[in-house]
């Protein structure tokens, strides 16, 4: 497996894996996919059920090509087999509207039949690495609210949870 930078050619193929894990775990959906329009959420009996919008690979799609275009501040690699299939994808940027720049890894998505290969580990270093290049005062992540296997993977790598996002339902 080796880790490059994603092309905008490569842009489709991440929406499908993108789409196809958020359609089979709503768990991953957090607040930032809820914002830009890419999942939704509805409340039953006190209880988040969320989902992919209709036209959320529509509006992803922007997201994910100005990420890889804007090399300045964000950058987006991928996870490639031995047999040059895309088997996972890191997102990471660089946020200014804190008291000094930081770190954001956006998302972090490996194929389940990939999972334990290393391909995680290796996205989220090379994203953590590139923000120390770039001198960043913290790198911070969001997960899904019952996305416990990604909390549980990000704790072990030294990631705290800090906070909790609420809604207005």
């Amino acid at each position: 497996m080796k880790i490059e930078f994603a092309t905008a050619q490569d842009a489709p193929e991440l929406a499908d894996i993108f789409f196809g894990h958020l359609a089979a775990h709503p768990e991953y959906i957090s607040h930032g996919e809820m914002q830009m329009g890419v999942g939704e959420g509805v409340v039953r009996d006190g209880v988040l059920v969320a989902k992919t919008a209709p036209d959320g690979r529509e509006k992803w799609m922007p997201y994910i090509l100005a990420h890889i275009e804007n090399d300045a501040i964000a950058k987006v690699w991928k996870a490639v087999s031995d047999k040059r299939e895309i088997v996972g994808f890191v997102v990471a940027d660089i946020e200014e509207d804190g008291d000094a720049p930081y770190g954001m890894v956006c998302d972090i998505l490996v194929k389940e039949e990939c999972r334990g290969c290393g391909a995680g580990e290796a996205l989220l270093q090379t994203a953590i690495a590139w923000l120390r290049t770039r001198g960043v005062s913290g790198i911070y992540l969001e997960s899904g609210k019952n996305n416990h296997a990604a909390h549980r993977f990000f704790e072990k790598r030294g990631f705290t949870h800090i906070s909790e996002i609420y809604k207005l339902a």
